[in-house]
C-alpha cells in the first residue's frame, strides 16, 4: 500500500463494528458527514441526526474516543479529547443475508440484508493546525481586514 495509514500513529485509536444490520450506502452518508470533524461535534451531530444508521455510527465513534482515552491513560499520556478529530472514517461491505418473500404464482424473490462494517480511526489534531485553529475569533477577523 503506498499511502500511510493513519494507525501507525501512536495516539491514532480505532473502534470497528461488524455485521451491522444497516446497508452501507445509508451508513456511508453519515460518515461522510462526520468524516474530518472534532469528535464531540461528531457524536453531537449524530445524536440528532434523523436517519436510522446514526445510532451504530455513533456508538462507532464514541468507542473510538473512549479507546483513545484509555490508551493515553494505560501508557501515562496527557490526552485533551476536544483536540481528538475523526482521522478516518469508512464503512465496508458485511456479508448479505439472503431472504426470499413469496410472490404471485407460486413465484418467488430474493430479498438481500445487506450488513456493514464501521470503521472510525480518531487521532489528536496535528499540533500545526491547533495553532491555527485555537482561536476561531482571530481567524474571522483576519479574513475581513485589508
Amino acid at each position: 500500500m503506498a499511502d500511510k495509514s493513519l494507525l501507525a500513529d501512536v495516539n491514532a485509536s480505532r473502534a470497528q463494528a461488524k455485521h451491522v444490520r444497516v446497508t452501507p450506502m445509508k451508513a456511508r452518508r453519515l460518515v461522510d458527514v462526520i468524516r474530518g470533524m472534532q469528535a464531540e461535534e461528531a457524536l453531537a451531530v449524530l445524536k440528532f441526526a434523523p436517519q436510522s444508521a446514526s445510532e451504530p455510527v455513533y456508538k462507532v465513534v464514541a468507542s473510538a474516543v473512549a479507546n483513545a482515552r484509555y490508551l493515553a491513560e494505560r501508557d501515562s499520556r496527557r490526552l485533551d479529547v476536544e483536540d481528538l478529530v475523526i482521522a478516518e472514517a469508512y464503512v465496508d461491505e458485511g456479508p448479505t443475508l439472503k431472504r426470499f418473500r413469496p410472490r404471485a404464482q407460486g413465484r418467488a424473490f430474493r430479498v438481500r440484508k445487506r450488513t456493514s462494517h464501521i470503521t472510525v480511526v480518531v487521532a489528536p489534531r496535528p499540533e500545526d493546525e491547533q495553532k491555527s485553529t485555537s482561536s476561531p475569533r482571530a481567524a474571522s477577523t483576519k479574513r475581513r481586514t485589508r
